[in-house]
């Protein structure tokens, strides 16, 4: 039979078998407690009758080792983020050996020299766009206060029509989330005379950037690039891979692009 008392911390019942209850008249356990608990001095665990628990070491935690066992202090090799700080969630990696050809020699500039974030991959006013298939990314967006960080690497290789005469293609590459420009950064590839290597001329191009707080939900990240000039229409020129299988100056592992996106996310936490 169970007796009930009332106490200033709640409802107490204690029952033949030794169980409390506190808030609850019907406890499960030793001491069942239905309710906020607060602790004011350390918390020590696998004591026996004739010696204290252990306190643990700063910084540990409690782990479960499973049921019918006490538990113990670890110490985890965890960094704790702070309210306020930014938290890496996801990274995506992607590369591309095919890259892009369809720019080589024959192939006219669009010659539009500024863009704009916004602009859109399939308006031609703002450049002919070519995307690099393999990199394309999707993923969802679950807290609006959030930073993509972005990171393309790609080779870039021409070959002027004459290897003693020094040639130019100015092109650029950019960054589109949902068909939208975010990050673009344009640049020149130029052959010096290069009689030594047949006039082909080999440059990587970088571009790094980072994107705040963008919108909930379902994202496409796509990379294109387009070119801008050329001193001479007959050059080759290619981006993420050679100009030619034949040569052996390079190959398209050696020039393939590779595109990292890093997902930040604010950290926050919730009060009870």
């Amino acid at each position: 039979m169970k007796r009930i008392i009332y106490c200033a911390a709640g409802l107490l019942s204690l029952c033949v078998n030794a169980q409390v209850g506190i808030g609850t008249s019907t406890p499960k356990s030793t001491l069942d407690i239905n309710g906020k608990t607060t602790l004011r001095k350390e918390l020590r665990v696998g004591g026996t009758s004739a010696q204290v628990g252990n306190a643990g070491l700063n910084g540990q935690v409690l782990v479960s080792q499973g049921e019918g066992l006490p538990p113990v202090w670890k110490s985890l090799n965890v960094s704790f983020m702070e309210e306020g700080q930014y938290k890496l969630i996801n990274s995506y990696l992607s590369s591309d050996q095919a890259g892009i050809t369809e720019l080589s020699n024959g192939v006219a500039a669009d010659n539009v020299y500024k863009n704009n974030v916004g602009d859109d991959i399939s308006d031609t006013s703002k450049g002919r766009w070519l995307k690099i298939a393999g990199l394309e990314n999707n993923f969802i967006i679950k807290n609006g206060k959030n930073r993509l960080t972005y990171q393309f690497q790609t080779g870039v290789e021409m070959k002027a029509p004459s290897a003693t005469t020094s040639q130019s293609v100015t092109f650029t590459c950019g960054v589109f989330r949902n068909g939208k420009l975010v990050a673009v950064r344009p640049d020149k590839i130029v052959s010096n005379n290069n009689t030594e290597k047949l006039g082909i001329q080999d440059y990587i191009f970088t571009l790094n950037y980072t994107e705040q707080n963008v919108p909930l939900g379902a994202q496409k990240l796509e990379v294109a690039c387009r070119k801008i000039n050329s001193s001479n229409l007959s050059s080759q020129f290619t981006i993420g891979r050679n100009v030619s299988d034949t040569n052996t100056v390079s190959n398209a592992f050696t020039l393939e692009s590779v595109m990292k996106i890093d997902v930040i996310e604010y950290v926050t936490y919730k009060s009870n």
